[in-house]
């Protein structure tokens, strides 16, 4: 069964928001890649829960959770059979996998994501 695997947060002041989630939970936090964009790791792997990212308003809205599916095509059709959309096309992100972000029925946008070390 598909879970959430990742969220976003979006931030008018990324910086600013990195020091406060430091602060407050003890996050740690890093920039990663060429655009503005913060992973977060919330916790040790052995406990559970998820880690994250902060990025900047201009990118992303609202929060966003990531969802680990088997494949990105395969689940983009689902999602437009049930009446939602899919916001942007496969996109490779070398090393980690295949991405798109969609939008339900409601209009929440979420992400979906295949695991795929292979990904260029």
């Amino acid at each position: 069964m598909p879970r959430v695997i990742h969220f976003e947060i979006p931030a008018d002041d990324p910086n600013r928001a990195v020091k406060f989630y430091e602060n407050v939970f003890g996050w740690k936090i890093g920039k990663w890649g060429p655009i503005d964009y913060w992973l977060a790791t919330t916790g040790p792997d052995d406990q559970p829960g998820i880690n994250g990212a902060i990025m900047t308003k201009e990118t992303q809205k609202t929060t966003v959770n990531t969802i680990d599916v088997s494949s990105v095509e395969e689940y983009a059709k689902k999602i437009v059979n049930a009446g939602g959309k899919a916001l942007t096309p496969k996109t490779a992100i070398p090393g980690v996998g295949y991405f798109s972000y969609c939008v339900d029925t409601e209009g929440n946008v979420f992400g979906i994501m295949e695991n795929d070390p292979k990904a260029s």
